[in-house]
């Protein structure tokens, strides 16, 4: 049997200590995978400053991975030993180290495992699964809880006629969430930096506006009247005051109101004809799109890997690296750390 090894977080700001671990097992409705590639997300450098969601240390964190399964659970039918595949891991709702993609070997909830095409490199595979969750959470959770209620994405989606606005393209959450929009039948104004423009385009986005001009607001608005349709909310992919919400409110005053989807705390105040919802990626909502649309949405390039992964380094060792890059700030980039 092979021996695992981790990258520990023991408490809130201290940095990560490699060491053994417990080899995973592959519980029912589970697999264990050897990871090959691992991502950083911004929640993770967030938890290791605050401690946030950790009640009892020490904890492996790690949304993203990419590698070969090892072993198949009872109750997994749609991935096989030996399949490449990325994962969403989910240590951050089990509070299991075992769940968790900073160590050699993870227990992923087949749930949120999806086999990748060999056109695929691991690095590339790594990039998406926290961020694609994250996206279809917030899209199409129940409009009651102020989310957007859209249709699950489709591999042959049909014109909805509805627009929405995505506030933050290019981050990893935006990319996806332009995507998945996309796949829903839904067509997406989004915001993004001048030279991130064709990035946006790329994943599905109808227009995109310079979230740095001065007149930004009135241009989201203008291009969303522009494409026509019916205004169906706003999935806000930054989801702070001072970067998103000063401007993503006032844009839905001006289109009379919706839904509101964000991927932080929901702004304190709303005005009146304006509800939120705030998306936490785990949820067995996207269970079927695993099973069932990720490998061949990926296959046939509906589904990009993106943000590009930006590789900082090799091992475990480059965990702490990766997450201080992280939190230097990244634009259309994912940091990734090849094992």
């Amino acid at each position: 049997m092979a021996d695992n090894r981790a990258a520990w977080l023991d408490g809130a700001g201290k940095e990560v200590r490699i060491a053994d671990a417990s080899m995973p097992k592959a519980k029912p409705g589970f697999v264990v995978i050897r990871n090959k590639a691992i991502a950083i997300n911004p929640v993770d450098w967030k938890i290791q400053d605050s401690g946030y969601f950790i009640k009892s240390w020490p904890m492996i964190l790690g949304c993203d991975v990419a590698g070969e399964v090892v072993e198949v659970g009872d109750n997994v039918t749609h991935v096989k030993k030996g399949d490449r595949v990325a994962a969403h891991m989910i240590s951050l709702l089990s509070q299991d180290p075992s769940d968790g993609g900073f160590q050699l070997y993870s227990a992923a909830q087949a749930g949120t495992t999806a086999v990748i095409p060999e056109s695929v490199s691991f690095a590339e595979g790594a990039v998406f699964p926290l961020a694609f969750d994250t996206a279809v959470v917030g899209l199409c959770s129940p409009a009651a809880d102020g989310f957007l209620g859209l249709p699950l994405p489709s591999l042959n989606p049909t014109s909805s006629g509805k627009v929405i606005v995505v506030w933050g393209g290019s981050s990893s959450v935006g990319a996806l969430t332009i995507q998945m929009a996309v796949a829903a039948g839904v067509k997406v104004v989004t915001t993004a930096s001048q030279h991130n423009f064709d990035f946006c385009k790329s994943c599905g986005a109808s227009e995109v506006i310079n979230y740095k001009s001065s007149g930004v607001v009135d241009e989201v608005v203008s291009a969303v009247k522009k494409l026509g349709g019916t205004f169906a909310g706003t999935y806000d992919a930054i989801s702070l005051p001072d970067q998103s919400y000063k401007h993503v409110l006032p844009i839905m005053e001006k289109l009379g109101g919706g839904n509101l989807a964000t991927v932080l705390p929901a702004p304190e105040k709303t005005p009146d004809n304006v509800k939120a919802g705030s998306a936490f990626g785990l949820n067995e909502l996207t269970h079927p799109l695993w099973k069932n649309f990720v490998t061949k949405a990926i296959g046939s390039g509906q589904l990009k890997c993106v943000p590009e992964p930006l590789i900082i380094g090799n091992g475990l060792e480059s965990v702490q690296k990766g997450l201080d890059e992280n939190k230097k700030g990244v634009s259309a980039k994912k940091v990734v750390i090849e094992l």
